[in-house]
């Protein structure tokens, strides 16, 4: 799930400015003695300690969309975001009903794989080719279809796109129906335990 995280920066300030009052503090005492060396080095360290407190370490909190507990994951799902996001644009700029119609479908179905995946990131194996191939290409597809749109795309290419687009649709429903598989199978396993226990008991009709 998403969360704030939170990391401490260290100002660097401080470290310049010691090293700068070294070479000033050497003017006034020259480091030719023991003595003055030491005087030299307190008086850098003061100046760093000086600007320590004057620059503080700060706490920079940044939102991270997914904490899997995977960085691979999180970055598979930032990935997914990040296309679905551009397809929900191209489909702003399409006029086309039937493609329009399917990039709806594709882009809910996306959003429900994504937060499958979220919850049980164990999934994430099994939307790899998903993630990497099919959702890059129909953004591909998309941007191409635009373009032969401002320069008068053919009847036939339009066509082709529309009939694809359909089948990429369902194609992303049945990758979501995927991962919900072993749900399907262990929800329907129960269901015939409890029936038959429930005949074994005569408490059906």
């Amino acid at each position: 799930m998403s969360k704030w995280e939170e990391k401490q920066v260290r100002p660097v300030l401080p470290l310049y400015l010691a090293a700068l009052a070294w070479p000033v503090a050497s003017l006034i005492f020259p480091p030719y003695t023991l003595t003055n060396l030491a005087v030299v080095a307190v008086c850098s360290a003061a100046v760093y300690l000086a600007g320590r407190v004057l620059c503080p370490t700060r706490v920079v909190r940044t939102w991270v969309p997914y904490a899997t507990g995977s960085e691979d994951v999180d970055a598979l799902l930032n990935g997914i975001d990040k296309n679905l996001d551009e397809l929900h644009a191209l489909n702003d700029a399409i006029p086309d009903q039937v493609l329009s119609e399917s990039m709806d479908i594709m882009e809910a179905a996306g959003r429900k794989i994504v937060k499958t995946v979220e919850k049980d990131p164990e999934k994430a194996r099994q939307i790899d080719r998903f993630a990497r191939y099919y959702l890059p290409e129909v953004i591909k597809l998309m941007r191409i279809y635009i373009e032969l749109e401002e320069n008068g795309a053919s009847d036939q290419i339009v066509e082709e796109l529309r009939r694809n687009s359909v089948t990429t649709a369902n194609a992303f429903e049945n990758q979501l129906d995927v991962l919900y598989s072993e749900e399907v199978m262990d929800a329907s396993t129960d269901i015939e335990v409890l029936d038959s226990i429930l005949k074994s008991q005569n408490l059906t009709k």
